[in-house]
């Protein structure tokens, strides 16, 4: 598997807006969700290659929303990774349970989201 199209999912316009501009600029195709319910019908429908998933959402937050993808035999092929402002140990351990591929503290620094990518992409490649 390539990563090319890219689902964020996240309630800030701005957060998305950011995330949007870096990933498109990488030359990558990127989809938004502003909540853990659209997020979770659109990696259904669009069958995207990456999630990037904050936690805190109004309705399906996004521990929810990473576990419910996770476990779907339609979407667990999916890596996601975990961009949040809840920046305790706890909360980067609970994401992972979930089945988070990664988990960043928002800011999310640029570089090291790339090299994420890049590693997951390398590993599928492996694979």
């Amino acid at each position: 598997m390539n990563i090319k199209k890219i689902l964020i999912i996240d309630d800030s316009a701005t957060d998305r807006a950011l995330m949007h501009d870096l990933l498109v600029g990488q030359g990558y195709q990127v989809l938004d969700a502003e909540d853990g319910e659209k997020g979770i019908a659109a990696a259904h429908s669009e069958h995207p290659d990456l999630i990037l998933m904050d936690v805190v959402m109004p309705g399906v937050n996004g521990f929810q929303a990473t576990r419910t993808l996770s476990r779907d035999a339609g979407t667990r092929h999916i890596p996601i990774i975990m961009c949040s402002n809840k920046q305790q140990e706890t909360d980067k351990v609970w994401g992972l349970r979930q089945g988070a591929h990664a988990y960043f503290a928002k800011p999310v620094d640029a570089g090291l989201l790339l090299q994420t990518i890049a590693a997951l992409n390398n590993r599928a490649a492996a694979t």
